[in-house]
């Protein structure tokens, strides 16, 4: 099997772990990261009515680089921002199976900057 078929499966494996604790419910909705190569990615969703409530991501952030930690954190404090217009201060934060350090890193303390409680 080649490399990156085994890093996506550890990837999955890791991830299916997190989500094994972490849910959102209408209190206190998951905040879900995912990140790319080129990209990052929010979401707040409420697991029980299965609806997205806040979206944000690097793309749609018009932002010049789009892969490095400045534009994660840019992408923090807009999901902060779409999250409060929605109602939301709490969140329980979803790594996705990535290592909490680096970009992941610097979009949660964004985030909790800008006023999200996790």
């Amino acid at each position: 099997m080649n490399t990156q078929k085994q890093k996506r499966k550890r990837l999955i494996r890791r991830h299916k772990r997190v989500r094994g604790t972490v849910q959102g419910t209408p209190d206190r909705p998951r905040l879900a990261v995912y990140r790319s190569l080129k990209h990052i990615y929010a979401q707040v969703i409420d697991d029980l009515a299965g609806k997205t409530l806040a979206s944000a991501s690097s793309r749609t952030a018009g932002l010049d680089k789009t892969g490095n930690a400045e534009a994660a954190e840019a992408v923090g404090k807009l999901i902060a921002e779409r999250a409060k217009d929605a109602g939301v201060t709490r969140v329980a934060f979803d790594r996705g199976g990535f290592r909490y350090h680096g970009r992941v890193k610097a979009l949660a303390d964004a985030a909790r900057k800008s006023g999200l409680e996790f």
